[in-house]
């Protein structure tokens, strides 16, 4: 990093001048992704990168201070793949709930959570409310992709293999061919589409009863250009909402 690049990190501020940091930038944002596997071609830590480079990205708009990323995540789906750490749903939300709280007291109006993992959406909710509730004074957004949906849909070449979710596929390997490429090996990207079925959204299922890769898609069709059409379009989301929310303070 460049000097002066590392304005926005928390955690490269000392004691002494994060109090001024805090009075210029009253909104913190916080990465918070999952090791879990992600194919061949992308590293364990996908969703930690993703967060965190978004988090870069919206900090500049918004004139935020990124905190340290919360890199272990919900992965219970596919906690029995090779190097896949999961935490649960209520150890999330407690952590979640007492770094808003700990926000709050230092002075934070606002507090964004940028999510790079599905799974912790329940309890990123969940957390969101309790600080509702204990933290009147704290603006509380959990934020995964708001707006990639009706992108992807746009840019897409294949079918997706679920409704909601989206893997190591030609969506999420564009999201790092734009955000983090250093850590793509596109010669080992493979086409993976399963029959996804039902139950998985009734009932419990782990990933391995239909996938032998964590890929749901055809990787190899993904692209940077695709990445950050859907990346740009949640950022100007994402902006918006911290702005229109920065503004009613």
């Amino acid at each position: 990093m460049m000097d002066g690049e590392t304005d926005m990190y928390m955690q490269y501020q000392n004691s002494f001048d994060i109090k001024e940091q805090i009075s210029h930038s009253k909104i913190a944002i916080l990465p918070i992704g999952a090791v879990e596997a992600h194919g061949p071609h992308l590293p364990l830590g996908t969703d930690n990168l993703l967060a965190e480079r978004v988090s870069e990205k919206l900090a500049e708009r918004v004139n935020g201070l990124v905190l340290p990323t919360l890199p272990y995540g919900q992965v219970w789906s596919l906690r029995n793949f090779p190097g896949s750490i999961t935490v649960s749903n209520d150890s999330l939300i407690r952590f979640i709930v007492d770094i808003g709280k700990s926000l709050s007291k230092q002075g934070f109006t606002t507090f964004a959570m940028v999510n790079g993992h599905l799974g912790n959406g329940t309890a990123l909710k969940e957390a969101a409310r309790v600080l509702y509730e204990t933290c009147p004074n704290l603006q509380v957004f959990y934020f995964f992709y708001p707006g990639m949906n009706k992108a992807a849909a746009e840019v897409r070449e294949t079918v997706s293999a679920h409704a909601a979710y989206f893997h190591a596929c030609e969506i999420e390997t564009s999201y790092m061919l734009y955000l983090a490429p250093e850590h793509v090996d596109m010669d080992k990207a493979i086409t993976d589409i399963p029959d996804i079925p039902m139950h998985a959204d009734a009932t419990p299922t782990p990933w391995e009863e239909f996938t032998e890769t964590a890929v749901l898609g055809d990787a190899k069709l993904a692209t940077k250009e695709k990445g950050k059409y859907i990346i740009d379009i949640a950022l100007d989301n994402m902006a918006t909402m911290v702005k229109n929310a920065t503004a009613e303070i």
